[in-house]
């Protein structure tokens, strides 16, 4: 009987309140679970009759196969005393599966809602409800836990590495520790749990109707503190719906509250740190709720896409081209950061990974060939001093940039092998990295505070110091080192960010992605 009252309870829970049933604070770690001795044994032979019946379920059946083959054949969901409260707490989730971004709607969920509302108490539970709960864990991993095919994912320009772990064995892991359900690091990034406390923020003001088209008054190029206008009472009250200001007081004045509000804004999401509200600002701002939503979704998909180990060891390079920033990682913290410049539309920078191996001091450019056919020789028709102009030469057929403080790589690189001829490195262009859109390059990222990163690497290396690394930049002559450990780097592509408080950064789509992968999520 007590698996009866509990169902019924927790039936009427959800009928009568959402909130109820979230059970998001209540500690799983002592809810019932599967136990093999008290395990029931079913015909192995009638499996397959329940795919006949379920087609849609039919993509899980190789994995269903390999949970029950390995469980001896037992009934997981079900004991002698009927359903277990772990399966309860799995419907839940699933039926919650709107806050993990999950578009999908799950199969035959008219059966498996009276599977759990009707639940009574069977001396000989069913076989088909225990494969319509198995088959609804599988739903839940693959959408939540590993997203959508890697094919697609390659599709959208997305080529870092993907592994698909066994979500058979993970329910072990779960069974052994409910409360994993509810957080799972090693599964998923901490990325995607603070955007998953953003997404609940946003359909909350969505809920209240979210925010209004701000309008900027014919021939007004900027906005200024002290200035007055219609336009600045608009976006004061866009900040304070999204949470930037703490207050709307109407007033149509720019004083030092907006200020303050639209600084944090800014920082927030990257974009330029002037004191003014100008038509790419209201741009920024009239993007509606839907859409951000929309963009919380997309990024929370994209946290799937990436392995957790990456940050195990806790020393590793992360850039991300959207937000134009790159951090270096050492002992799990923020050891430095930076702006960059990536790759503009022609020249998309890649989105993949290496190991940084190398360090190269007063590098030589070896110039591709695209641009010696696009850029050099054009220019050399015109010139016939360009090469010399530029501090060019030609070397066993092609051609390159001489070391020095014009060379177009700066003063240092950081290699990573790999076939994209990708690597980070210096610039003297450096009026770039204060421009709000950063993607100027021919595929490779430009790192503002190089010098200071080629610090940070070797800091731990006895063999160089802040002094030595200046006066290897300066030398004049190519020098490479090789690093005694080898850096993972990521680059990567997230047109959202969210802090551990849930605070979301929006950053443009500079290579127009995010449609498409929003396309393939919402397409049901």
């Amino acid at each position: 009987m007590k698996k009866v009252i509990s169902i019924i309870a927790f039936s009427l829970a959800c009928l009568l309140s959402v909130t109820s049933c979230k059970k998001k604070d209540k500690d799983l770690s002592g809810i019932d679970v599967h136990a093999e001795e008290n395990a029931i044994h079913f015909d192995s032979t009638k499996i397959a009759g329940f795919f006949s019946k379920y087609p849609d379920f039919k993509e899980f059946q190789p994995e269903i196969n390999e949970l029950y083959k390995k469980h001896d054949y037992h009934y997981i969901w079900y004991d002698r005393d009927g359903l277990i409260e772990f399966a309860e707490v799995l419907f839940d989730k699933v039926n919650q599966i709107k806050s993990e971004g999950v578009q999908n709607q799950i199969p035959y969920k008219g059966q498996i809602n009276d599977l759990f509302y009707e639940a009574k108490e069977k001396s000989d539970p069913d076989l088909y409800s225990e494969l319509l709960i198995s088959s609804m864990y599988f739903f839940y991993a693959k959408n939540v836990l590993h997203g959508i095919d890697p094919k697609e994912s390659r599709e959208t320009g997305w080529y870092l590495p993907r592994e698909k772990g066994s979500y058979v064995s993970y329910l072990d892991t779960l069974m052994k520790d409910p409360n994993l359900l509810k957080k799972d690091d090693s599964e998923l990034m901490p990325l995607y749990y603070n955007l998953k406390k953003g997404l609940q923020h946003y359909r909350e003001i969505e809920k209240k109707g979210g925010w209004g088209t701000i309008e900027m008054e014919a021939g007004v190029k900027s906005l200024k503190p002290g200035d007055s206008s219609k336009t600045i009472a608009q976006v004061r009250k866009r900040l304070f719906v999204s949470g930037d200001l703490s207050k709307d007081s109407g007033k149509s004045q720019f004083d030092e509250e907006l200020l303050q509000g639209l600084t944090g804004y800014k920082k927030r999401n990257a974009r330029e740190m002037d004191n003014l509200i100008t038509p790419d600002l209201i741009k920024h701002l009239n993007v509606s709720v839907q859409d951000r939503i929309k963009s919380i979704v997309v990024n929370m998909e994209r946290c799937r896409w990436i392995s957790t180990d990456y940050t195990k060891d806790g020393e590793y390079i992360a850039v991300n081209i959207p937000s134009y920033r790159v951090r270096y990682f050492k002992d799990g913290k923020v050891k430095l950061e930076s702006n960059v410049v990536v790759g503009k539309e022609m020249n998309k920078t890649v989105v993949f990974s290496g190991q940084m191996s190398y360090l190269v001091f007063s590098p030589y450019w070896n110039i591709p060939k695209s641009i010696i056919e696009k850029e050099i020789k054009p220019g050399m028709a015109k010139d016939k001093n360009y090469l010399a102009n530029h501090n060019m030469e030609w070397n066993n057929g092609k051609v390159r940039q001489k070391p020095g403080d014009k060379n177009s790589l700066g003063l240092v690189k950081f290699m990573f092998p790999n076939s994209n001829n990708i690597y980070l490195h210096d610039s003297p262009a450096k009026s770039l990295f204060n421009k709000e859109s950063r993607a100027f390059s021919h595929g490779c990222v430009r790192v503002e505070k190089a010098r200071d990163l080629a610090v940070a690497i070797l800091e731990d290396d006895k063999n160089w110091t802040p002094q030595k690394i200046d006066k290897a930049m300066h030398a004049g002559k190519e020098n490479s080192y090789a690093l005694k450990k080898k850096i993972p780097v990521y680059i990567a592509y997230f047109t959202a960010s969210a802090d551990e408080e849930g605070n979301v950064s929006f950053f443009d789509d500079v290579y127009n992605r995010d449609s498409r992968l929003a396309s393939l999520l919402y397409k049901q």
